[in-house]
Formats: structure tokens, sequence, C-alpha cells
């Protein structure tokens, strides 16, 4: 059985509404593909180890001599990490709206106490945490076929063309308009699940 590791964005949680809308489109049309959400912490270092973690346990868990497929979808922050397991696993990987320097953001929110959108639950980051981040921060990409990135004009939160750019020369979605929530995301969750499964020649 392959396996979808969905990534939500920072200070979101596996109640994201993206996520539950492929939760459940899985559910009903996908029944074959085995679906991860788990709860990304927001500090770099532990949401590094968690999703390395989770990745090699579901390649692993494949009891034939083929590794378990895994795909990956990420939204914000999440497609940060999706790039960073795609690169260093070989995955193919789905970004929505994906934050591509958040290195540059995160220091305005270093010692503020933040809360998460879904839960009670309060983070506050330090400097280490940037530096984290920087550490597993893939400014290049090489495997140009293994992504696809959706962007939204009216992204209020990213800058969509800083994404264009660094995926120049992956399969692209550019609409006009929209938010940071990818508004209509739900009309693309079929074609994304068939680009997840086809099995190209991939660009290394």
């Amino acid at each position: 059985m392959s396996a979808l590791i969905y990534i939500h964005g920072f200070l979101s949680s596996p109640l994201s509404h993206k996520a539950q809308q492929v939760k459940a489109w899985l559910g009903e049309n996908r029944a074959d593909i085995d679906y991860h959400c788990p709860f990304i912490p927001p500090y770099p270092g532990q949401a590094r180890d968690l999703l390395e973690n989770l990745v090699e346990s579901l390649v692993e868990s494949q009891a034939e001599a083929q590794p378990r497929p895994v795909y990956l979808m990420g939204s914000s922050l999440g497609g940060f990490w999706a790039t960073y397991l795609a690169e260093k696993y070989d995955l193919r990987a789905v970004l929505i709206n994906p934050a591509v320097k958040p290195s540059m953001l995160m220091p305005e929110y270093v010692g503020v106490e933040l809360q998460n959108y879904h839960t009670d639950d309060t983070h506050v980051l330090s400097e280490r945490h940037i530096d984290e981040l920087r550490a597993v921060d893939t400014p290049q990409i090489h495997r140009l076929a293994n992504y696809w990135l959706m962007a939204q004009t009216g992204d209020e939160t990213l800058d969509y063309r800083l994404a264009v750019e660094k995926y120049q020369g992956c399969k692209q979605l550019v609409e006009e308009g929209g938010d940071h929530a990818f508004q209509g995301f739900e009309h693309w969750i079929s074609d994304a699940i068939d680009f997840l499964a086809a099995r190209e020649t991939r660009v290394c």
C-alpha cells in the first residue's frame, strides 16, 4: 500500500481544512493510499526528526522487496518541509503556496508567545530554532520532476513569485487571485494524487 504524508503549515494542525479535504477524498476514492498527517511541532529540529522518522518507517514497512511508495503534500511551511524530504529521499511532492525562505520571516516571531490555530498549545521560538530552520533549507532543488507547485497570486502571507522562481522547471499551477489558503483546492486533489502516483522518468 502506498502512503501519503500531508504536512500542514506553521501553527496549524491535522485539523486544517485542506488536510481534512485530502483525508476525506482519499477515503472515498483511493482507499489503497494510507493517509498520514502528523502534528508538526513549530520547533524545526523536532519537526525534522518527526518527519524523517515517519518517512523512513513508512518506506521500511513494505514487506515486499520494493520500497513502499511514499507521497508528500505540503502547505505553506509544510511545503518547505515537503521539499526537504523530497530532496533527501527522492519522493514526489505537491506544494501548496509553499514557504520558500521561512528563515527570513521567522525572526519576527522570536520571543513571542505563539498559539496554535486549532489547539490551546502555545510556543516560543528562540534564535536557536531559526538556526535549525536554516540548516535544513534547500535553496536549490535538483529533482525537478518530483514537484508540482500550486500557487495563487492573491496569497496575502507569502510572495508567490518566490515559489515560481524556485520551482522553475517543475510542473506549476499558478492561479490568479485566491489567497494563502488556496481557494478551490478541493478541485485539484484528484489531479494532485494522479501526479504523485505517476511513474515518470525523474530528473536528478
